[in-house]
């Protein structure tokens, strides 16, 4: 398999020689064997060039995945008793991940000192895959996909605004009363300028013009300063609230809480550091009173 994929991505015998340090008789008849074994051609050959068939293409696919998974289990054995090492790569939020996921980074690092940690706090969805992301936190409803995923709680989405706004402004009643007031959008939480409410049966929806956009902790600033009410997650505000700078408005209308999971790549979850991570973060996200929809 190991000879094939590598003529199958160089397109050519001589190279895949060079790269695996084989003779051109060897991977010829590396391959010949395996498709003779097989009982049916993976490759098209002619005197310019090597080409993919159709099962070719599908064999080589598979082949990388099968290898993959190998040499995962090859890391499982060696490293089950072992302290964890390497790399880790770790996504979430901007602001959950400053206030959430960076404490058990920390603490993490102090139990397993040979781990060399990436940590990227971003206001976008990464894709796990394509970016080389082992963990990653996501708040929301998850779509259809082939990653592995671990509910840890849920978070609800608030209207809040200083109490000096509110003074001013008045109070909002229905969500349909938003569209008299100053609205501050959070980019990470509201997207959209168009806000949902209420549940799936009874749905409201207000078209809102923001006056401004912005990152989720921006966002805080400027709601604090009493510009406006902003959308944002109960976890975020939940200090400012508590200390009455913020106030929570429309609780009777907020939709179903989010759900918060973490989200990995099968593959890499057989690797100690990365198993180490997730039972970690697991356990101190769970027993976070801000992980509960109610706080």
């Amino acid at each position: 398999m190991r000879v094939f994929i590598a003529v199958g991505e160089q397109e050519s015998f001589a190279g895949a020689a060079r790269q695996l340090s084989l003779s051109p008789a060897a991977v010829t008849r590396a391959v010949g064997a395996l498709e003779a074994q097989l009982g049916v051609r993976l490759l098209l050959r002619t005197t310019r060039n090597v080409r993919l068939t159709e099962a070719g293409c599908r064999y080589l696919d598979d082949s990388r995945d099968i290898l993959a998974r190998i040499s995962t289990a090859n890391e499982v054995a060696a490293d089950m008793n072992a302290a964890p090492k390497g790399h880790l790569s770790v996504s979430a939020s901007t602001l959950y991940g400053k206030s959430f996921v960076m404490p058990c980074l920390l603490e993490f690092l102090k139990r397993y000192p040979e781990v060399e940690v990436s940590a990227h706090f971003l206001d976008r969805t990464v894709n796990l895959v394509d970016e080389g992301i082992d963990v990653a936190v996501r708040i929301g409803h998850l779509p259809d996909s082939s990653l592995r995923a671990l509910r840890v709680g849920q978070v609800r989405r608030v209207l809040c605004a200083s109490p000096e706004y509110l003074a001013r402004n008045g109070v909002p009643q229905h969500p349909a009363d938003l569209l008299r007031h100053t609205i501050i959008a959070a980019s990470s939480v509201s997207p959209s300028v168009e806000w949902k409410f209420g549940s799936d049966q009874h749905p409201i929806t207000v078209r809102l013009k923001p006056c401004l956009t912005v990152s989720s902790d921006a966002a805080i600033g400027a709601v604090l300063t009493g510009l406006g009410i902003c959308r944002l997650l109960c976890c975020q505000v939940a200090d400012e609230v508590a200390e009455g700078r913020l106030k929570i408005i429309l609780p009777d209308y907020e939709e179903a809480p989010w759900p918060v999971h973490i989200v990995h790549r099968e593959s890499s979850f057989g690797a100690s550091r990365v198993r180490h991570f997730i039972d970690l973060l697991a356990a101190s996200l769970r027993a976070h009173p801000y992980m509960n929809h109610a706080s």
